[in-house]
Parts: C-alpha cells; sequence; structure tokens
C-alpha cells in the first residue's frame, strides 16, 4: 500500500489542537495508512483533535504519549485514544499504523437519545486510550473489527455503509468491557491540563524572553512542579521543550517564507544567530540554509 497523499508533518494551532479536518461533515470520517518513520524525527508531535482515533500497529513499535501516561505498543496491537486527548507517536524506525478518525457524532447524532447514553459519557469522561491486545478475547474481537475496517478501505462498493456497521459494532464491545474505574483519575485529569495549560503558553509566546518563572505560572504552580510534568510526562525540561518548538517554527518559516537566517533567529525567540544555527544544525544535522534549500528541492 502507498503512503502517497499522506500528512508528514503535525500542524496545530496554539491551543495544540490539530488544523486538519479529518472527513467531512456529510462522511465524518477519516482513514490514513502512514509510516512514522517518514514524520520529522519519526514522530507525530504533541495534538489533539474532536475525534475519536483508532491505530493499529501493522508493524514495528510505537511510544505513546497519551496525556500524562508513557508506553509502547508492538505489531499486532492496537488502541483507541479519547476524544480531545493530548497525545504523540514516535518510532526508532519504520512503523506501519493504519488507522482512522471520526467525529463522535458518526456513530450518532449529537442531538439524539443514543449520543446522550452511550457516547457522551464515554467522550466527556476521564478515559484517556483503551489498548487493545490480542491475547485477551474482547480485545481480540474488537482488533478484528478494527482490521475489518481498515481492509474495506481498499473496496467502493458498500465501504461507507459497512464502516459505519462495523464502528457500531466496535462501539458497542467497548461499552460492555468498559468499567467504573476506567473513568476514575481525575488526578491524571488535573496533571493533564495543567501540563497542556504550560504547553499552549509555550506555543502562544515562544518568540518572547520567557522563563520556567513564566510558564510555571500560567498553571498556578510551583517552578519545581513544573519540571517533574514536563519531566515525567514528555521526558525533557521546559526550557527544552521551549527551544525544540522554537526551532520547528524556525523551520516552517525556512521553508515557507524568504526572510533571512538573523530575522527567522529573531523571530523565534533565539537572540544570537550564531547559537541559532548551532542548535539548528545540533537538532536537524544540517545547516539552516541547507534545510531551507533541501526542502525547497523539486522532488523527481
Amino acid at each position: 500500500m502507498s503512503f502517497q497523499n499522506q500528512f508528514t508533518k503535525t500542524t496545530t494551532d496554539a491551543n495544540l489542537m490539530e488544523t486538519v479536518h479529518h472527513g467531512s461533515a456529510e462522511y465524518p470520517f477519516r482513514y490514513y495508512y502512514e509510516n512514522i518513520a517518514l514524520f520529522d524525527f519519526k514522530c507525530i508531535d504533541w495534538h489533539w483533535h474532536s475525534e475519536l482515533e483508532f491505530i493499529y500497529i501493522e508493524s514495528g513499535n510505537v511510544v505513546f504519549d497519551i496525556g500524562t501516561v508513557h508506553f509502547e505498543l508492538n505489531e499486532g496491537n492496537g488502541i483507541m485514544i479519547n476524544s480531545k486527548i493530548l497525545h504523540r507517536l514516535q518510532s526508532s524506525s519504520d512503523a506501519i499504523i493504519p488507522n482512522f478518525l471520526f467525529q463522535p457524532s458518526f456513530i450518532a447524532p449529537q442531538d439524539s437519545l443514543i449520543y446522550k447514553k452511550y457516547i457522551n459519557p464515554v467522550i466527556s469522561s476521564s478515559l484517556e486510550y483503551l489498548v487493545f491486545q490480542p491475547d485477551i478475547p474482547w480485545q481480540k474481537k474488537a482488533l478484528e473489527i478494527i482490521k475489518t475496517i481498515i481492509a474495506v478501505q481498499e473496496t467502493e462498493f458498500n465501504r461507507e455503509i459497512i464502516v459505519s456497521m462495523s464502528v457500531q459494532q466496535l462501539w458497542i464491545l467497548l461499552l460492555e468491557n468498559l468499567t467504573f474505574d476506567q473513568f476514575e483519575n481525575m488526578g491524571a485529569v488535573i496533571s493533564r491540563t495543567r501540563l497542556q495549560l504550560m504547553m499552549q503558553y509555550v506555543h502562544a509566546h515562544y518568540s518572547e524572553n520567557i522563563t520556567l518563572e513564566d510558564i510555571a505560572r500560567t498553571a498556578n504552580i510551583s517552578k519545581s512542579t513544573a519540571l517533574h510534568l514536563f519531566q515525567n510526562n514528555l521526558k525533557l525540561t521546559p526550557v527544552k521543550y521551549l527551544i525544540n518548538y522554537r526551532l520547528k517554527q524556525a523551520a516552517l518559516l525556512l521553508i515557507n517564507t524568504e526572510e533571512k537566517i538573523a530575522t527567522i533567529s529573531n523571530n523565534t525567540g533565539f537572540n544570537n544567530v550564531d547559537h541559532f544555527c548551532r542548535t539548528f544544525k545540533k537538532a536537524y544535522k544540517m545547516t539552516p540554509t541547507d534545510y531551507r534549500n533541501q526542502e525547497r528541492a523539486p522532488v523527481s
């Protein structure tokens, strides 16, 4: 299967919400066949979306960061990521992940009894994700339904109706196997909210001369708590996250504008162009000029 016409970059707004719309108003479902290795740094970076997302690990290993949880899934596993949950995927090598996203209203209209009784309690709960493993009977069945939805994407005849029926079957299976304790983890919800507030602050103010104290203040926590949240959940410090985000914004400007290197350095929060060039080269393994030339080179 080809990886053409698939996204290889994750674009978000200042609130980390993904800017790509998955599906359409008349068919709010979208399927992707992706290789994480094709994304920058082999990483689908931090983002969230209102759609529910189901991922199957066809090959390779994938490291997930979902909310405040860090874990790895291997070939043959699957996962559901709940609506509006902050997450990131990365892999050290090729990782093929057929996946699909759909609005909760794809199961039933938002003003319906079905939505209020069977959908809203899940998407508005503290449940962040569900992992599916083939050695657990009900999860094996869920994986089979997920693979049916993936397989039918190759056909035209009755595809949409089969997808709709299969998604409903999958949802019923989830409801039958969810337990109350999966909805009761408010400590994780609070930590996730604080972390997301700080990440949003970095995205909105990265071009300014901001400090660790500024980042912590936006979540009304101490500097040590901010360090703990970033280190435990993102595996880096708030300052390192700020630098990485500045570099990503600089990379976008290099590709999409004609601005001089010094201007880009200044506009992304690097006050010294030599420091910017050294930092950029360390992260991207090439100079800003070489990166601009490579990314703009026509694909043969």
